[in-house]
């Protein structure tokens, strides 16, 4: 990892303004005008339809920043690194396997203590999860934040904090970047307090820095793995049953204490790095 320094510190504190005053922007107007305080006008149609560029604040923010200290050349590496795939193979499993087992099996614990089972969409139309997928994660934020979260601000935060500490800073921040979205989000996540979001922010961090620390900083691996969580999310709802929540945070909860525990807390990497890290492209 490279030395943090003074001016790492500033471009790090830039990235979270930047990042959540662009957003922060139009969200907010966007709660306001769903609960009829902004009338009716042309202003209010384009905050609430999904044209809305709000969830575009850690992008605009990491591009911003990398064009302004690196020019072209940085933003081109940026870009790179979220289509990089020369990592171990071992990395798919739990890539894309853990949140639908974390999703998946807390339903069922939950069907098996007598829940209701909810509507699952794709039992009409199989064919539609493929398809589902690439939409969430397109437009419904992986591609809109990953290059900001886990392709800026994470390294950052680990050339001064270890692994773990890094993920705990970085799940909060990320947390509190959506808290207008408490306003807006019609997810049954939003319909919680804002402490069990904020803990699955930080438990959903520790295990992306996981995966990316063991991948040599690959940008298309926080891609995937944010993308698998938002959709395990709506392919298995647990959360819209009564008694999901508690199996889906006791999964969650289990899962990350014995990554931790296996991984190590300093770096969350059990053995060397693959690669050498993404803080070249600095």
């Amino acid at each position: 990892m490279v030395k943090q320094n003074k001016s790492e510190n500033r471009n790090l504190l830039l990235f979270f303004l930047i990042a959540f005053g662009f957003t922060w922007l139009f969200w907010v107007p966007e709660a306001l005008a769903m609960r009829g305080l902004l009338g009716s006008s042309i202003l209010v149609d384009f905050l609430i339809s999904t044209h809305n560029p709000a969830a575009w604040g850690p992008f605009v923010s990491a591009f911003l920043l990398t064009w302004w200290n690196e020019r072209r050349r940085g933003v081109i590496r940026l870009l790179k690194r979220g289509v990089e795939h020369k990592f171990a193979k071992v990395w798919w499993a739990p890539l894309i396997l853990i949140f639908p087992i974390i999703y998946g099996g807390a339903l069922l614990l939950a069907i098996l203590v007598g829940d209701t089972v909810p509507e699952l969409f794709w039992t009409s139309d199989p064919f539609s999860i493929v398809f589902y997928f690439f939409v969430v994660l397109l437009f419904q934020g992986p591609l809109q934040e990953e290059f900001g979260w886990r392709g800026y601000a994470l390294d950052r935060i680990q050339a001064r904090f270890s692994a773990l500490n890094s993920s705990i800073i970085l799940g909060v921040m990320w947390a509190l970047w959506h808290i207008p979205y408490f306003w807006i989000g019609k997810e049954a996540i939003y319909a919680y307090t804002f402490l069990p979001f904020i803990l699955s922010a930080i438990l959903i961090t520790i295990l992306m820095t996981w995966l990316y620390n063991n991948t040599g900083g690959s940008l298309l691996v926080a891609l995937i793995f944010h993308t698998m969580f938002n959709y395990s999310a709506q392919i298995f709802p647990v959360l819209e049953t009564q008694q999901g929540g508690f199996f889906y945070l006791i999964l969650f909860i289990s899962i990350v204490i014995a990554v931790v525990i296996i991984a190590g807390p300093k770096r969350l990497v059990r053995e060397k790095f693959i690669k050498t890290t993404s803080l070249k492209s600095f």
